[in-house]
């Protein structure tokens, strides 16, 4: 046999890994069929060199894009000096992130942890402590239909899509969930029982639904009204992705939470969550009462420190550049029956089609041009905060071309 033959038969590395994973990870994935090696800006590379303009920045997660060249001398810096410490002892870092985020939020305390579930769960423990101390049978927690908080048991006992719970139920008890925008059925579902109220600005995995100001000042009402904690779930629709620091800032006057909690593009693809809270909600969680082994290291926080710095600068032009993205795929709507509602704020944009997204997908994947799917039907775009308007039209120009493809129904 040649060596050209033998060459020919040995499997290339993308083959590689998936055999590896398919043998060794859970599989617990719906993993597209992409193998990706490395990243520039707003684009990444596959392990044949082949070039995808990311519309999905890792969930939202990598909001610079890729090797961005001041988060990754923070990050080279940092790794010579100190990665890790525990919560055991000070570091340099994470008091001065604490304040910048006092100053941003409007809220005073902040919590550290690892990633957006982990900040809901803390938020959980400190809305029962809070309704705890007035009652034993204040526990109860409102939450929204088609909401998402996460995949640990408290996080999905407040998920209000029953396909994300279950498999897993019974689950905590005292959930209940209301339609989003509804007034009047959120405030028959508060009362002395409830020991918090917890909505997300911005619906991301139930369709990019935002909230309006109304509702988000009846939750204010009612949560005051009966001494529970307002939470909002910044996970996805904060930390910049409104062209806000955070969604409810979007509101005039702002509407301010008792608690806030985010995560996803704090420290660039590091994981960092957070948990800011007023005092009020602060004193339910004393010394011992919660923890975090990595929550809040030196590594993280200083590349959060500068990523907060870059995101000042960057502000105003993620809303105008998401006004431009949206108005493109309005335009772009007219010419495709099956495209309805274009939605969303900032760079945080969702598309509702009548027809399922999942191949729209995987063909917009082999055009090179990485979104996502969600509720089944919403094509969701969660580009980094750098991209130009040149390459959302590159990524509007692909679009055009997969969705020539669909047929609709009937």
């Amino acid at each position: 046999m040649f060596e050209s033959e033998v060459a020919a038969q040995e499997p290339t590395l993308a083959e590689r890994v998936k055999e590896l994973e398919k043998k060794y990870v859970l599989q617990n994935y719906a993993r597209l069929p992409l193998v990706l090696e490395r990243g520039r800006g707003c684009y990444v590379y596959d392990t044949a060199g082949r070039r995808y303009l990311d519309l999905i920045s890792g969930i939202g997660v990598n909001a610079l894009g890729y090797a961005h060249p001041r988060i990754t001398r923070v990050i080279r810096e940092q790794a010579g000096r100190l990665v890790h410490t525990s919560n055991l002892y000070y570091h340099e870092y994470q008091g001065r992130l604490a304040e910048r985020l006092a100053k941003i939020s409007g809220l005073e305390r902040t919590f550290f942890c690892n990633s957006g579930t982990e900040a809901v769960e803390g938020a959980l423990k400190m809305i029962r402590s809070h309704g705890r101390r007035m009652s034993a049978e204040k526990y109860e927690v409102v939450a929204l239909d088609n909401s998402f908080h996460g995949r640990t048991l408290g996080a999905i006992s407040i998920t209000g899509q029953p396909k994300y719970r279950a498999d897993f139920e019974p689950l905590l008890p005292g959930a209940k969930f209301v339609p989003a925008n509804d007034m009047m059925a959120l405030e028959q579902a508060v009362n002395e029982k409830t020991a918090g109220i917890v909505i997300e600005w911005i619906q991301g995995e139930g369709g990019i639904h935002p909230m309006t100001a109304e509702y988000a000042r009846k939750a204010r009402e009612l949560a005051t009204r009966h001494d529970a904690l307002l939470v909002f779930d910044e996970t996805q629709c904060g930390v910049g992705r409104p062209g806000t620091y955070f969604a409810y800032q979007l509101a005039d006057p702002v509407v301010l939470p008792d608690v806030m909690v985010a995560a996803k593009p704090l420290a660039c693809g590091i994981p960092l969550g957070m948990i800011v809270a007023n005092e009020r909600a602060a004193a339910a969680i004393r010394p011992g009462m919660h923890g975090s082994t990595y929550g809040g290291g030196p590594l993280a926080c200083r590349v959060a420190l500068e990523f907060l710095d870059i995101l000042e600068e960057m502000l105003p032009s993620i809303r105008s550049k998401g006004a431009y993205f949206r108005m493109r795929l309005q335009e772009m709507a007219k010419h495709f029956p099956f495209i309805g509602e274009v939605r969303g704020e900032g760079l945080m944009v969702g598309m509702e089609l009548s027809v399922p997204c999942k191949q729209i997908v995987t063909d917009a994947m082999e055009a090179g041009l990485l979104i996502n799917c969600t509720h089944d039907v919403v094509l969701r775009f969660l580009p980094p905060y750098i991209i130009s308007e040149k390459q959302i039209d590159q990524a509007v120009g692909t679009l055009k071309k997969v969705l020539k493809k669909v047929k609709p129904a009937g």
